[in-house]
């Protein structure tokens, strides 16, 4: 016991050291984060503070690989997997630092996350198997490597994208530490203790400095290392124990950053967006628009966490399936505090899958009409079969009218217009487009124009605009 003590106290008391350099160093490099319109901050905050994170936790944790006791011990014999965790853990920390000094691309920072995740797997750091049940044992078999990347994966990601506020990401990810701490200590894992006691003294100091009003960020190299070795370190504790509870402990530890980044996955989804694309929506955004002030938002993010956290740890006591149970109960508890508090809206989710739903159904079928009208133009042998299938794809891809104007050498202008057989359209809801063709081989210059009904949305008819003139461009007019 005395080792995890030190392992923690000796970690807590490098961060209260180093962070302050840190501070230092950022403010002359001009490592600093400025107001902006996704932030809340309103003066610059350094923000390289994983730096001091990394550090204190690091060297706490090669340290204890010369101690001479069991703990130590149980390290070299781990060499392999520790080797492996400490070297991937450190290339996400760089990319992370890197991104914090000169902004790297989303999808460059996912693909390391996903090679780091990789070899981690590859030298056997995975998910092989749950016990939901003393009895029942679920083999994941070729699984194992998908869903275990895919753990690491989210978590890293689910960890970066909590730091949104002073505090949050430093407070949820220590009160994760602690639970794997206990539990590790529980089921006699020695390494994963320390490790996890490493990483939570680190935290620990970092907070005097990161707490509200933040004097430091701790950045993605900070939110990016922590999301990684946490989600790597529970994998490694869960191959020890193949109980539920194994991952089920820090999943509910991690239960606010986990779901609040599935909801905005499928927020981005929704939206029609990119799944990197920045937003103002997360649940700690939802909160402070509620009129919370910034402390509060962290400290009842806290208590939410300590909350799920602790009736987890019944979860070590029980037997059959009543750790399914309890697992099930928090993860109740989880989405009915979400809706609450407002990212998850059952009925705006169900319109918003619709409109989707009906959005890619419209842009398929006018696809089809689109390639359709391309034969038909593609096989015109005259004008007339030209302007045939030129009315014939304006009606089936529901336009107003299209005209086509000639106006010849000697003043003469020739129009030929074909208007939708319904009504007379809405000109408040109508769109134009004007066509300027050049000039044709008897040197009249023709225009070709389309009107379009914005019944549906602007988007849409902006589409089926899109369409009808990439048929002008490619099968322009037949003379003759």
């Amino acid at each position: 016991m005395k080792t995890y003590l030190y392992v923690y106290l000796g970690s807590a008391f490098l961060a209260l050291v180093t962070t302050p350099a840190v501070i230092w160093l950022a403010r002359r490099i001009k490592a600093v984060d400025y107001p902006g319109v996704r932030t809340i901050h309103e003066r610059p905050i350094p923000r390289i503070g994983g730096v001091a994170i990394f550090i204190s936790a690091m060297s706490l944790l090669i340290a204890v690989l010369f101690l001479s006791n069991p703990i130590g011990n149980a390290f070299r014999d781990m060499r392999l997997q520790l080797a492996t965790l400490f070297c991937t853990a450190t290339f996400i920390f760089f990319i992370g630092l890197v991104d914090d000094l000169r902004r790297l691309p989303a999808r460059f920072k996912f693909l390391a996350e996903l090679l780091a995740a990789c070899a981690v797997c590859f030298v056997g750091v995975r998910v092989s198997k749950v016990g939901v049940t003393d009895q029942w044992i679920l083999q994941l078999g070729s699984l194992s490597w998908p869903l275990t990347l895919l753990w690491i994966v989210g978590v890293t990601n689910a960890v970066n994208m909590s730091d949104g506020l002073d505090g949050l990401a430093a407070g949820i990810s220590a009160i994760a530490c602690g639970v794997i701490a206990v539990f590790a200590i529980h089921g006699g894992q020695a390494v994963m203790a320390v490790l996890m006691l490493a990483l939570m003294g680190s935290l620990t100091g970092f907070l005097f400095f990161n707490f509200n009003p933040a004097r430091i960020f701790m950045g993605d190299c900070g939110s990016l290392f922590l999301g990684f070795i946490i989600a790597a370190s529970s994998v490694l504790c869960s191959m020890k124990s193949s109980a539920l509870v194994g991952l089920a402990l820090p999943f509910l530890a991690l239960g606010v950053p986990i779901f609040d980044t599935l909801f905005s996955m499928m927020r981005r989804f929704l939206e029609r967006r990119s799944m990197f694309a920045p937003d103002r929506s997360h649940f700690h955004h939802k909160l402070v628009d509620l009129g919370l002030k910034q402390r509060h938002v962290v400290i009842f993010i806290y208590i939410i966490t300590l909350i799920t956290a602790g009736l987890g740890m019944f979860m070590m006591v029980t037997r059959d399936g009543t750790a399914l149970m309890i697992f099930l109960c928090i993860l109740l508890l989880l989405l009915v505090t979400f809706r609450v508090a407002g990212p998850l809206r059952l009925k705006n989710t169900i319109a918003a899958v619709y409109k989707k739903y009906q959005f890619a159904s419209q842009r398929e079928q006018q696809q089809r009409i689109f390639e359709h009208a391309q034969l038909s133009l593609r096989n015109a042998r005259s004008s007339k079969e030209w302007w045939t299938s030129v009315c014939n794809a304006a009606e089936r891809m529901d336009l107003a009218w299209v005209s086509l104007k000639t106006r010849h050498k000697d003043g003469r202008v020739e129009e030929e217009i074909w208007r939708a057989p319904q009504s007379e359209p809405d000109l408040s809801r109508i769109i134009t487009v004007t066509i300027a063709l050049g000039k044709s081989k008897k040197g009249a210059a023709e225009e070709f124009e389309l009107a379009i009904s914005a019944n549906g949305s602007l988007e849409d008819a902006n589409h089926r605009a899109t369409l009808f003139g990439r048929l002008i461009d490619e099968h322009g007019v037949i003379s003759g």
